[in-house]
This record gives structure tokens, C-alpha cells and sequence, in this order.
């Protein structure tokens, strides 16, 4: 029995790795004002929010750790090859949209974090968040590189996240909580959330700061090199699908590690955002609307010097982390939608720039303040988008023809797969798996599908309405 267990622990060390890069999307500085304005307000009341909109971001993820183990093609790539040229072009549109947005969180973190810790002005942070990832980025490509490279990656975004990590655990060993059984309730329904619309609005901007469109190509597509490694050391080559020996070796782990990961790290961060600002902050109105430099000046006032330079290291932390992962989720998406021939460093410098250049005008002529909207914004863009680039990775990991897999794999050329997959199943059940999602899997994927859209389509709409809508 103990062998069975060390045997376990043994190969599940082997794929930790991916799931904390894909948690890294789900902690980035964009959450930080909608976590600490939901604390100021509501105390630990919206921790319910947090835990279920990382339930929402398990299964989606889960989703997309099936899709990219079985086809051996990311969601960008399946879409490419499996939805209509017009169709294909528009979800590529919405997506490189939604990584501008989604860098613009990590730009300003990381400018912000730069300018308390180092007083490096704002226009000059924002410059050097270009040079910082692509230093980094360069050396990163999994494609050509063993696994002791990946693993090495992985490994130095993994100490980027325990960096953030550790500075929230010294913030909540800096605060006082009383009445903890307030705060554990807090992760229970309220009833606040529906009777009260600044609370539902919070909510939904936890939601939408949360579950990131970018996180599913890149959680789509991160688990391919251990099953290429797999099928290397095998049979000697990589074809251009798993062998369904390299599937079922890696699917269970690969799901294990992601949703610990999920829940040990982002759970955490996002919700320790959240009670630091409770214990602290709540009942003051300053804190209702805070920016991020605001924020950490909330911190110096209300606990002391030390928590406010934590705090600024969490951004510096996640700002690089969330950086480096919105970079390669971009050059991802590049080439799986467009297949795009440029070399890496181009296809992420080209990337790394769209994102940079409206922070940087923003920065130039409106200053903290132009930051603070762009901030907002991109939050919304996110809301809009989500239920966008989800919609196809429901549709390709309920279909049949695309989740069944042949048992001999290797030796079929990648035009036969795509002929195979566009005419009826003629396969015999004893010679494939079929990893289709089961109704159960489907029905509530589209259930947490139709829920993320109503309710982000509620909060833009109140938006553009007039209402004051807290991001």
C-alpha cells in the first residue's frame, strides 16, 4: 500500500507545473481593487463570490486540459482546423482583445509596484515591463527544449507565484480577525449579493477579474509537453495527436494538479485579498474606490510600512508572473488561430507591444488617473469576451468525432485525422476511447457557460447605463 502511495506522489511531482501557470491568470493585480473594494464594504460577505468563481475557472480549466491532452491541439488550434474560416478569424479578433486587456492588469501592476519600491516613474515602469518578459521569454520554447528546460521554466514562474504567495500569508499574519466564524461564513451564500445591487455588482467584478478568457488557450495548450515527452521516449517520435497511451498516463494527473493548484493557490490569494481589506478597511470610504497606488497607501495607513512594501511586492510578484503567462497565452493564440511563421521573440515582442502601447499613452497624458480608468476597463472588456472564447471549447470537448480517439494514433497523417473526424464514426469501440464530455459535464458547462454571460452581459449593461458600478 505505501508503495502505491509513494508510486503516486512520485508521478503526480512530475506534472506539477502547468496548473500553477494557468492559477498565475487567476491572481493577477486586476483582481486586487475589486477584492479590496469588496472588502471595505461588505467585510468577508462576498468570500462566497471568490469560491465559487474559482469553481467556475476549475471546470473550465478541466476542460481545457482534456481538449489540448486528447486532440493534441490547443483551443486556438481546434478552432483553426474545425470551425469556419469567418468564424475562426472572429474568435482570433476577441481573443488577442482580450490579452491586450488582460496585460494592461499586469503592465500597471507591475509599473505601479516599480514606482513605490524603486520610485521609478510611471512611464518608465511601463517601458520596462517590455524588456523584463522578453528577457525571460526568449529562452522559453517548449516546442525544441527536453523537459528538464520546460520543467526549469515552469520552476521560476512557480517561485514567482510563491513570492506572492508568501506576501499575502505575512499581510493576514499582519491583521487581527476576532470573529473568525464571521469569516468562514463569509465563503457561504449571502443573501447580500441579491439584496443588494453594489454587492451583486462586486460579484460580478470578482467574476470577471477572475476567469480569464487567456487562461483557456494557455491551459489548452501547456499540457502538451509532457505527453510529447511521453510518446519520445515511447516511440521515438511525436505525431501530431497523443498516443492513447500517453492520454490516459497523463489525463488524471493532469486534472489532479490543476485543481490543487487552482484551489491551494488563487483560491488563496483572491480570498486573502479580500480579508486583509475586511479586517482593515472596512467602513472607510476611501477604500470603496481605490486604485492600486491608493491602495497601498490604505495599507500604510491602516497597518503599518511593512504591509504596505508587501503589498507592493505581491504586485511586483504577480505582475511579472501574470506577464510572462499573458505573453505566451498571446503568442499561443497567434499561432494557433493564424499559424503565424515568425520566430517566438517576434510573435511575443509584437504581442507584448499592441498591449503596451495604449497603457503607456495613457500613462504619458493622463497619468495615475487615466491608469486607474484603463484599469476599469480592461475589466470590462474581459466580462464581454469571456463567454465568447468559451463557447467553442464547450462545443469541441462535447463532440464525438473530435473526442474519440483511435488506439493506434501514430502513423495517421494529420489530413486523414481531419477527414476521419468530418465524415461519421465508423470506429469500433474496442479499438478507440471516447473521451467525450458526459451529459452531466456538458449540461453544467453550459450551465456555468449561460451564468458567467447573463450576469457579465448585467454588470456591462448597468455600466453603460450609468450605475456605479465598482470594478
Amino acid at each position: 500500500m505505501s508503495s502505491r502511495v509513494l508510486y503516486v506522489l512520485q508521478k503526480f511531482a512530475k506534472f506539477i507545473g502547468p496548473g500553477i501557470m494557468v492559477s498565475v491568470a487567476y491572481m493577477d493585480p486586476g483582481n486586487y481593487a475589486t477584492s479590496v473594494s469588496g472588502g471595505a464594504q461588505y467585510k468577508y460577505q462576498l468570500l462566497f463570490s471568490v469560491f465559487i468563481s474559482n469553481i467556475f475557472a476549475v471546470l473550465l480549466q478541466c476542460l481545457c486540459v482534456k481538449l489540448g491532452t486528447v486532440t493534441g491541439h490547443d483551443l486556438a488550434e481546434n478552432c483553426r482546423l474545425h470551425l469556419p474560416k469567418g468564424v475562426n478569424l472572429t474568435l482570433y479578433l476577441f481573443a488577442e482583445i482580450a490579452i491586450i486587456a488582460t496585460d494592461l492588469a499586469e503592465v500597471v501592476g507591475t509599473a505601479v509596484a516599480l514606482q513605490i519600491l524603486f520610485g521609478i516613474p510611471l512611464t518608465w515602469g511601463v517601458i520596462l515591463t517590455v524588456f523584463d518578459v522578453l528577457i525571460i521569454l526568449i529562452f522559453y520554447k517548449p516546442e525544441f527544449q527536453s523537459m528538464k528546460k520546460v520543467r526549469a521554466f515552469e520552476f521560476f514562474v512557480g517561485a514567482l507565484v510563491a513570492g506572492t504567495c508568501a506576501c499575502f500569508l505575512l499581510e493576514l499574519f499582519k491583521i487581527s480577525v476576532p470573529n473568525k466564524g464571521e469569516l468562514f461564513k463569509g465563503f457561504l451564500p449571502s443573501k447580500v449579493i441579491f439584496e443588494e445591487k453594489q454587492a451583486l455588482y462586486i460579484s460580478l467584478g470578482i467574476l470577471g477579474a477572475t476567469v480569464m478568457p487567456h487562461s483557456l488557450y494557455l491551459g489548452s495548450s501547456i499540457v502538451k509537453p509532457r505527453l510529447d515527452d511521453y510518446d519520445k521516449k515511447r516511440y521515438g517520435r511525436v505525431e501530431h495527436r497523443p498516443s492513447i497511451k500517453a492520454i490516459k498516463y497523463s489525463l488524471n494527473y493532469s486534472y489532479a494538479e490543476l485543481i490543487i493548484s487552482l484551489f491551494l493557490i488563487a483560491t488563496f490569494v483572491n480570498s486573502a485579498i479580500l480579508i486583509v481589506s475586511g479586517a482593515t478597511l472596512a467602513g472607510q470610504p476611501e477604500a470603496e474606490d481605490a486604485d492600486l497606488l491608493s491602495i497601498y497607501e490604505l495599507l500604510v495607513h491602516y497597518i503599518s510600512p511593512a504591509a504596505g512594501m508587501i503589498f507592493a511586492l505581491a504586485m511586483l510578484f504577480s505582475g511579472q508572473s501574470a506577464g510572462i503567462i499573458c505573453t505566451i497565452a498571446g503568442q499561443i493564440v497567434s499561432e494557433g488561430f493564424l499559424q503565424w511563421s515568425l520566430p517566438p521573440w517576434a510573435t511575443r515582442l509584437s504581442t507584448r507591444l499592441i498591449s503596451i502601447a495604449p497603457c503607456l499613452f495613457i500613462t504619458m497624458f493622463m497619468g495615475e488617473r487615466g491608469i486607474s480608468k484603463i484599469l476599469n476597463l480592461s475589466q470590462v472588456v474581459l466580462s464581454l469576451i469571456l463567454p465568447i472564447v468559451s463557447a467553442p471549447l464547450i462545443y469541441f470537448t462535447a463532440c464525438n468525432k473530435l473526442m474519440t480517439v483511435p488506439h493506434d494514433t501514430h502513423g495517421i497523417s494529420e489530413e486523414q485525422r481531419v477527414a476521419d473526424e468530418q465524415t461519421p464514426l465508423t470506429f469500433n469501440r474496442k479499438t478507440t476511447t471516447d473521451f467525450t464530455n458526459s451529459s452531466l459535464l456538458t449540461w453544467s458547462s453550459i450551465l456555468v457557460w449561460a451564468t458567467i454571460g447573463s450576469l457579465n452581459l448585467y454588470l456591462v449593461g448597468s455600466f453603460l447605463m450609468g450605475a456605479d458600478v465598482h470594478f
